[in-house]
């Protein structure tokens, strides 16, 4: 198992976004959450990847299929949107 594998999809969003090159306020704004948040999604991402800096944790992505990592992100913003409209559903119809 490569160490992206153990990357949460939240993560793996995060960790995308800062090798594309946004702040942790840019990253916070995107993903609607607060920039503590997205910090310890970073450190935790940190730890799994054994990085210790973003300019290390860009190198990472880039040098792992950066591009790749950009399509996961999408795709799995996609499948949770499509969840969380399920999930409105399921609430409107009771």
């Amino acid at each position: 198992m490569q160490p992206r594998d153990q990357l949460t999809t939240k993560e793996i969003q995060v960790t995308t976004l800062v090798w594309e090159g946004l702040t942790n306020r840019e990253i916070a704004k995107i993903v609607g959450t607060t920039e503590q948040v997205i910090k310890n999604y970073l450190r935790t991402a940190f730890d799994k990847l054994g990085v210790w800096s973003r300019l290390e944790l860009a190198l990472y992505v880039a040098s792992h299929g950066g591009a790749d990592w950009a399509i996961q992100r999408a795709v799995a913003m996609e499948a949770e949107m499509v969840s969380s409209t399920d999930d409105r559903r399921m609430v409107l119809a009771r």
